[in-house]
């Protein structure tokens, strides 16, 4: 078997290029922290408007990521890119000068159709480009670290951006990077694309849709609100539509996703490593918020810039994982990889009110460290198990499971969270405390806010202590799941390779069918 082609000096550049869209998606999903108090005094957005405008940007996301990834297959990744590119500056456009809520949540959900253009055709991209496993490991080393570091750089900037202008350029900064994308794209990117990619199937991006949105929109309420008939009948309805979305990739002609894709251990057990990695580091977000605001008492903006400082030990992460790889099998980089990130679940099992901030920065710093290895390597064993004219699907499949990790991770580790939260609460809280209370930290914070001077310091004394209880607890079951996973991972991807099933395509100079294949 001839070597696979090596990539040069324009094909490195072109990852650059496509590190801009990268970035600007990953901000997205956390930019919005700091302006919704800005948000809500200018339109006058209600409780349930704000949670929309949070939330509609990564439902839309999760929902046609699969559709998206197909859509590039045939259509050209290039092109979609571009066309993803405008979608998105105009939706930041349209979002920054919103005049009232309603406006601002059709922007979001228009901005969350872009995202979805945007990720699974970077990542196709690279699939394309770099031939070579090695480079393409440097590659997609690349990649997770713009995708890390855009979600942690979203609130500082977002911080940054509000202390000097208003709460619209937390938007309008997407454009000038979407026109320069839109200016360098065509010189350096290629365009691929399948070249016998077939009708799109319609029907099979409508059921894709309805099983994934009822499913993360299902598990989301009830990590906010508990359990209750509506998301519970959400979830099982989206399943239902799942197992009929299955069931059309079976029988149709030009499925979205090729289903013998999940035979192959190194793609199947890849996926379920992305997802609990996903799980993992999602959940422990929420926890760190709320410690360093509600416990330590620092302002959003020196939260979001403490939060920073595990990226000294994130940095080297994915290069480092990539090094390692290339000396043994993968499988016990990412067991070990797993292993450290269970390392800093155990440091903060420590965390207590008390605590310097070094306890659970470090702690934190681990855990990220470890699953930025694990992602790293499991996304280039993903996009590297499969032809490349797959890789525009392959890469949304991954993309959906990370969405529904950090759903569950909110959900379950959240759950568990309350409950310990509750049982380290004492009975005798004072009336009008009780309830908000019970609620967590955040509700006993505001509660205590109209108490007298020397009530309000028991509470929230009595809530911080159980709070980090609570923490403790999430922190203890995150370090027996992530162990757990590190042998199961082990054991599933050992001996698995990087093989290269095709070669690419040539592009296709014909068009893609887009009949609706019903």
């Amino acid at each position: 078997m001839s070597k696979p082609e090596l990539a040069g000096r324009k094909e490195w550049i072109a990852l650059g290029v496509l590190a801009l869209p990268l970035l600007l998606v990953s901000m997205d999903v956390s930019v919005l922290y700091f302006a919704v108090p800005f948000i809500s005094a200018d339109l006058g957005v209600s409780a349930t408007e704000q949670l929309w405008i949070f939330d509609i940007y990564g439902f839309v996301l999760a929902g046609l990521l699969i559709t998206m990834g197909s859509l590039g297959d045939r259509i050209g990744r290039r092109r979609l890119l571009i066309f993803g590119a405008v979608g998105f500056g105009l939706a930041s456009v349209a979002a920054a000068y919103a005049q009232n809520p309603e406006q601002l949540i059709a922007a979001r959900a228009l901005l969350g159709i872009g995202g979805a253009t945007l990720m699974p055709s970077t990542l196709a991209l690279i699939r394309n480009m770099f031939h070579d496993p090695k480079q393409r490991s440097k590659a997609i080393a690349f990649w997770s670290a713009v995708m890390m570091g855009g979600i942690t750089l979203g609130p500082v900037l977002g911080g940054f951006l509000l202390e000097h202008f208003w709460w619209g350029s937390v938007f309008l900064i997407n454009t000038p990077a979407m026109i320069l994308l839109l200016v360098l794209a065509p010189i350096l990117l290629p365009e691929f694309k399948t070249p016998a990619g077939g009708r799109f199937d319609l029907l099979g991006s409508v059921l894709s849709l309805a099983a994934v949105l009822p499913v993360i929109w299902g598990i989301k309420e009830i990590a906010a609100n508990g359990a209750s008939m509506l998301p519970v009948v959400a979830i099982v309805a989206g399943l239902l539509f799942g197992v009929l979305f299955v069931q059309r990739q079976r029988t149709a002609a030009y499925p979205m996703v090729d289903l013998s894709m999940f035979r192959n251990r190194a793609f199947s057990g890849s996926l379920a490593a992305n997802t609990v990695g996903t799980l993992a580091l999602v959940g422990n977000a929420v926890f760190l918020t709320q410690y360093l605001q509600l416990v330590h008492g620092l302002s959003p903006l020196k939260a979001a810039l403490w939060s920073l400082a595990p990226s000294v030990l994130v940095g080297g992460a994915a290069p480092l994982a990539t090094a390692l790889a290339n000396k043994m099998d993968r499988a016990y980089v990412i067991g070990g990889a797993f292993v450290l990130a269970a390392s800093g679940y155990a440091v903060l099992t420590q965390v207590h009110v008390d605590s310097s901030l070094a306890v659970p920065l470090a702690g934190a710093g681990l855990l990220a460290a470890g699953l930025v290895m694990v992602m790293t390597l499991v996304t280039e064993a993903v996009v590297g198990s499969v032809a490349p004219e797959r890789a525009g699907s392959a890469s949304a499949v991954m993309e959906t499971c990370s969405e529904f990790g950090g759903a569950l991770g909110i959900a379950i580790l959240g759950s568990i969270g309350t409950a310990a939260y509750r049982a380290d609460l004492p009975s005798d809280l004072p009336a009008g405390v009780a309830a908000p209370g019970r609620e967590g930290l955040p509700a006993a914070t505001a509660a205590a806010a109209h108490l007298p001077a020397q009530l309000a310091d028991t509470v929230l004394t009595t809530a911080r202590h159980a709070f980090t209880h609570s923490m403790n607890v999430v922190a203890v079951v995150g370090t027996l799941l992530l162990l757990t996973t590190a042998v199961l991972a082990t054991l599933t991807l050992r001996g698995t390779t990087h093989p290269t099933p095709t070669q690419t395509p040539e592009p296709a100079p014909e068009e893609a069918d887009l009949t609706p294949a019903l």
